[in-house]
């Protein structure tokens, strides 16, 4: 069992403890002002007694600079080191997360939870609580010192103090009903505002980028209108709540008169507690509006649980070794959205060391396929085998160790080529780096840039051309050598010239005995392969060879017929 990340340290509680003492000392001021007050008025104020008392004054604040200084700087080192615990659990947790989550919309939570939830935690840890704590022990040290100067004067600051109980209790309502939608609306729009950094360049192609893109501008209206709401009912809770605070100074004033006119209590006393519910009431609103903060950023720390306690891969991390590599579908289901089924009953067997091609209508489940394979996603239902060993129970990484993969979108890390391509294999040497390149037919373009294999791809590798990229992502693959190979239709959407360079490197790439999984759309791509695939309605409806399939006049052959008709 793991420690848990958010646990507080020792120089946390160090720098509470500081918190408090510091609180405590703020209230011999009160103390001392109140003798030197006493021997003005009556007459036996001197020299040497104001210098004691100034000493003593000065003593004070000197000890609560040390006491602030030491406790403050425990404080942020105590809570920086449990958000720094924090953000490594977060970012081991994730690699453990299954990565389904990362393709159902989730990314934009997980950007915001480890950024600005985990950074809000931090000043939880770091301001929030520490201010709490010294203002309560602040407050409790004016209220015992007026009741010791006159016990009903310090009940009366008591009850002012439970005035905030009710006004905190709506607050708290307040900040759980739309702090939390707020919170949740900001994942959102980090998500929607990712996708149109992503998408800029399409945007402004179409002519729909800025206000145009309906997408952001929802969603930050959305923010917009939970934050006002937000407001609209926080504000006046605490506006009310204030003048119930300063009502205690009337209250005070009138209640104290009595006493002191009676001359039960002499006008020094009286004067001093008359004023100090002025100071009262403005730390108990810093009081209030630290523990409203408090439970706002608590929000976020619950967002950072929801992490911490999502559940993981729970597939064995043993090394999946098997003799061959043949792909096995028995009856497998799967659906993105319940009831909306994707693949029904799909049953068939990729051979070891051949080449099968998947082809088939637009969203006919290709693609899921190879998701399924590479344990994107888990199937519903059936049973998926490599080398006859089911991968229902094995850990995604420890498949993808089996498996390298081309992709129509390819991506890179804002990085140089060579460690773009050092990522498959990255004990990999120089020769053998280049090597790949060259097999991949892009060590010529990459030659005659300015820097060579130490040119900058730029984030997402947009200082590349799109066959470029494509290339340099079969050099991955041709490095890490995996004996499963996968290709999402890696020439779609290319230029003549790029698509000639990118299948002739996909040729160099299948020299090698591997067993490879291609989806194409063009059928002439696929009709060499040893198996052709036919998907229709989430099921393999044809299966065979091209001249056979041909020979079956079924889907596959209607499909091939429209392909020629367009190619005349």
């Amino acid at each position: 069992m793991r420690e848990n990340p958010l646990k507080k340290n020792s120089r946390f509680y160090l720098g509470m403890v500081l918190n408090v003492v510091e609180g405590m000392l703020s209230g011999f001021n009160f103390l001392l002002l109140y003798e030197a007050m006493k021997m003005l008025w009556n007459g036996t104020i001197n020299a040497p007694s104001l210098l004691r008392l100034s000493l003593f004054l000065g003593a004070i604040f000197i000890l609560r600079i040390v006491i602030y200084s030491i406790g403050y700087t425990q404080s942020q080192i105590g809570g920086a080191a449990v958000s720094n615990r924090t953000r490594l659990f977060l970012g081991d947790k994730i690699k453990r997360i299954p990565l389904s989550r990362f393709t159902q919309g989730q990314t934009g939570q997980y950007i915001n939870i480890v950024t600005s939830d985990v950074n809000n935690y931090e000043k939880i840890l770091t301001h929030t609580v520490g201010d709490i704590v010294k203002h309560i022990t602040f407050c409790s040290m004016m209220v015992i010192f007026v009741g010791c100067i006159w016990l009903p004067g310090g009940i009366i600051l008591a009850c002012i103090e439970l005035v905030l109980i009710p006004f905190l209790w709506l607050s708290f309502r307040v900040v759980r009903k739309y702090g939390t939608e707020k919170n949740a609306v900001s994942a959102e729009t980090v998500t929607s505002i990712v996708e149109y950094a992503t998408g800029i360049q399409t945007f402004r192609a179409y002519g729909i980028g800025g206000t145009k893109n309906k997408t952001v501008t929802s969603a930050l209206k959305h923010f917009s209108d939970v934050s006002y709401n937000y407001e609209k009912h926080g504000i006046p809770t605490n506006a009310i709540q204030c003048i119930f605070l300063w009502i205690g100074l009337p209250v005070m004033i009138w209640a104290a008169s009595i006493p002191m006119l009676s001359g039960e209590l002499d006008p020094i006393s009286y004067l001093l507690i008359c004023m100090l519910p002025m100071l009262l009431a403005k730390l108990s609103d810093s009081i209030s509006r630290g523990l409203m903060s408090y439970k706002n950023l608590k929000i976020s720390k619950d967002k950072v649980v929801d992490i911490i306690e999502e559940p993981e891969e729970t597939g064995s991390m043993e090394p999946l070794q098997t003799s061959t590599h043949e792909i096995t579908f028995d009856n497998v289901d799967f659906s993105y959205v319940p009831g909306e089924p994707v693949l029904k009953h799909a049953t068939f067997t990729v051979p070891d060391q051949k080449l099968t091609a998947i082809v088939g209508d637009s969203g006919s489940g290709k693609s899921t396929i190879l998701n399924l394979i590479a344990k994107y996603y888990e199937a519903n239902g059936g049973t998926i085998s490599i080398g006859g060993k089911p991968i229902n129970h094995v850990a995604a990484e420890r498949v993808l160790e089996q498996i390298s993969m081309v992709d129509q979108d390819v991506f890179l890390f804002d990085d140089t080529i060579r460690d773009n391509i050092r990522h498959a294999r990255p004990n990999a040497t120089e020769e053998e780096i280049e090597a790949a390149c060259r097999e991949a037919n892009c060590d010529s373009f990459i030659r005659k840039m300015e820097k060579g294999y130490d040119t900058p791809t730029g984030e997402n590798g947009n200082l590349l051309s799109g066959g470029e990229r494509q290339r340099i992502s079969i050099a991955r693959a041709i490095l890490k050598n995996s004996p499963i190979l996968l290709l999402d239709e890696a020439t779609a959407s290319l230029d003549i010239e790029n698509e000639l360079a990118v299948k002739q490197a996909i040729a160099n790439l299948l020299k090698e005995k591997k067993t490879v999984v291609m989806i194409a759309h063009t059928l002439s791509i696929v009709k060499n392969a040893d198996q052709i695939l036919v998907v229709g309605d989430g099921k393999i409806v044809e299966a065979g060879t091209h001249n056979e399939l041909l020979a079956k006049g079924g889907k596959y052959a209607a499909m091939w017929n429209a392909e020629q008709k367009l190619s005349v």
